[in-house]
């Protein structure tokens, strides 16, 4: 028996073991491409080219980051982005719950009818030139409402909400109300501590699309000095080519040398992603944190 229980012991060691190695190993693979790029931003273009870099940067220089800065657009790009994700982002978490929140309550008088209203949005949309005469109409052309306001409520992340709340223990609410709490005041004071995870989750998830977003920026804000980060990183990208790097003449043409579009486009991401890589260590602990914290008793 003792055997039998030691060679179990063993064989669930060795198995631990091999899931550590093999997740492990997976994490290095996905983290690899975006470490070649942080390499290759601060390597020389003859490196580059040449295929020397792999893990470390090759004639370490900071001249692909100073072609970005120089002219001061890429924080002033960075500046609206901030604007744009974190007004944004409130927008869309601040319609999300009001939304979710009478939706998932059955006692709501025509219930039915407005989920089946809502669902209808997921699967017909009015397509980019119908969006692009109404944003127009409405005169909001190179302003961000004409980002925020077609855009306040992902319907996939409203019914996850509504879902979520459907799932809390109605006797919470039959509590609270019992106490002379009004609907406004359950929301606020009982409900949202309970959604924390799940708005944290849905916060990063708009977040995330605020910062990527370079379509309808492109398309609605004309303005250069309104542009977002990444409609701004790639028209500078755009602008790296052979006759604007190899400039005649002195130190200025040495120092052009070091210079690639490569290593332009792997700053750029390494730009990009920064911000984002900053802030999810800071909401990756409430995707696995429990719901309730001090369930109901009895």
């Amino acid at each position: 028996m003792k055997r039998t229980s030691r060679a179990y012991g063993i064989a669930e060691g060795m198995g631990r073991g091999f899931l550590y190695m093999f997740l492990g190993l997976s994490s290095l693979l996905a983290l690899f491409p975006l470490w070649y790029e942080l390499a290759a931003s601060f390597s020389s273009s003859r490196a580059i080219t040449a295929g020397e870099v792999l893990l470390w940067p090759v004639e370490f220089n900071l001249h692909a980051y100073n072609r970005l800065f120089e002219d001061g657009q890429i924080l002033v790009a960075m500046r609206n982005t901030v604007v744009i994700t974190l007004i944004g982002t409130s927008l869309n978490m601040l319609m999300t719950i009001l939304a979710a929140y009478p939706l998932s309550k059955r006692r709501l008088m025509g219930r039915s009818g407005l989920l089946l209203f809502i669902t209808f949005t997921m699967l017909f949309v009015s397509g980019i030139i119908p969006s692009f005469i109404l944003v127009k109409s409405l005169g909001l052309m190179d302003t961000y409402w004409s980002l925020w306001l077609p855009a306040l409520v992902s319907t996939y992340n409203l019914f996850v909400m509504k879902t979520f709340m459907e799932g809390l223990p109605e006797e919470i609410e039959e509590s609270a109300a019992m106490d002379g709490a009004g609907d406004w005041r359950i929301l606020t004071q009982v409900m949202l501590p309970l959604c924390k995870p799940i708005i944290a989750s849905l916060s990063l998830f708009y977040a995330v699309g605020w910062w990527n977003s370079y379509f309808q920026v492109l398309l609605y804000i004309t303005k250069s000095s309104h542009q977002s980060l990444m409609v701004k990183l790639y028209q500078m990208i755009n602008q790296v080519d052979a006759s604007l790097l190899n400039h005649a003449g002195g130190s200025e043409g040495a120092e052009q040398i070091l210079l690639t579009p490569e290593g332009i486009k792997a700053a750029a991401i390494i730009i990009a992603v920064t911000p984002i890589l900053c802030v999810y260590p800071f909401l990756q602990k409430h995707f696995v944190k429990g719901v309730l914290i001090g369930s109901v008793k009895g």
